[in-house]
């Protein structure tokens, strides 16, 4: 057995590991930028690219691990078929935290932020015997779940939001890294009426991610993590008054090759978003690197409209909920 090489940590990027095959990728392409008082409602994650330059985590960053160019930077050929169906992952929520924090879909160069729920920032509930999220939670850049168009298999329009990705490794990650994931399977969650795909995944560069290829592997090697998945997915808002949430298919988890072709949908969804040939809503398109795009803009046009937000501060808000603990039948 090959011995195993402790994970390294690069930058505010992913983290770069070395376990069995070598890391695709020692440098990070990416940082981030931290705006206004962290949990507040001011606070806001902006990201950069390896030159600098401000971007967009929701249309700048690629889809696919192995794109030819990222960033300007050449990418190495993909080894294998598994390696062709490498995905970023932009991570907004570390295990175990309870700060509900997203892409700010609807704001210029969509930061990360925290949502806010009666005007103050909003907490996830600890549902016995969790703490805060299972899972480093997060999105695909580059999909859009469109809510003016029903999804042929739920029956029911998308939720509006880049797709959901419960990333399953070993490791808790930080809010604002991007990650390379293997998608694994997938759950159909029905938020009000709206489709709220989530990907299970893990990410490529941890220890055991060499023995997960399909949903069926994660209910071998993680029993019962996917029933903990929808049991966590179904109570999360009950604490809050809110009815249980409810999922298509009841609560089955699709395979990988299910899960692909709704990630390739929802990235024809976004093409078609960027390039102006559709409703968009409230969401903010703009973006410095899709350069085709109607939404595009200068670095220089970026940097202003970061600039205009606050700037940085370290002090942080305690929150007493999350460190509450709720019981449920």
């Amino acid at each position: 057995m090959r011995a195993l090489l402790p994970l390294l940590s690069v930058g505010r990027g992913w983290r770069v590991g070395a376990a069995a095959r070598p890391p695709r990728r020692v440098m990070s392409l990416y940082r981030t930028e931290e705006r206004g008082r962290p949990h507040s409602e001011d606070y806001r994650l902006f990201f950069k690219n390896v030159a600098g330059h401000y971007i967009s985590p929701f249309h700048d960053i690629p889809l696919k691990a192995d794109s030819t160019k990222e960033n300007g930077i050449p990418r190495k050929k993909a080894r294998n078929d598994e390696f062709k169906n490498l995905f970023n992952m932009v991570v907004e929520i570390p295990r175990w935290t309870n700060a509900k924090m997203e892409i700010a879909t609807e704001e210029p160069l969509n930061p990360i932020k925290q949502d806010a729920k009666n005007g103050k920032p909003r907490y996830i509930p600890n549902i016995f015997p969790h703490k805060g999220y299972i899972w480093n939670y997060g999105a695909l850049p580059q999909t859009w779940e469109d809510p003016f168009q029903k999804d042929k298999d739920t029956n029911c329009c998308g939720d509006n939001d880049p797709i959901d990705v419960c990333e399953i490794g070993s490791k808790v990650l930080s809010c604002g890294d991007v990650i390379h994931v293997k998608i694994l399977g997938i759950l159909a969650l029905i938020d009000q009426d709206a489709t709220d795909w989530k990907i299970i995944a893990i990410n490529v560069n941890d220890p055991e991610a060499e023995k997960f290829h399909d949903i069926d592997d994660v209910k071998k090697f993680k029993p019962g993590y996917l029933e903990a998945t929808v049991n966590w997915l179904r109570m999360y808002k009950l604490p809050d008054g809110k009815p249980e949430n409810k999922f298509a298919f009841n609560g089955e988890f699709k395979n990988k090759a299910f899960a692909l072709e709704v990630v390739n949908h929802a990235h024809e969804c976004w093409k078609t978003m960027i390039m102006k040939k559709c409703d968009h809503g409230a969401i903010n398109c703009t973006n410095v690197q899709v350069c085709d795009s109607p939404f595009h803009c200068t670095p220089e046009d970026a940097r202003s409209l970061v600039e205009s937000v606050a700037t940085p501060s370290m002090n942080k808000e305690n929150n007493i909920e999350e460190d509450r603990w709720h019981f449920l039948n």
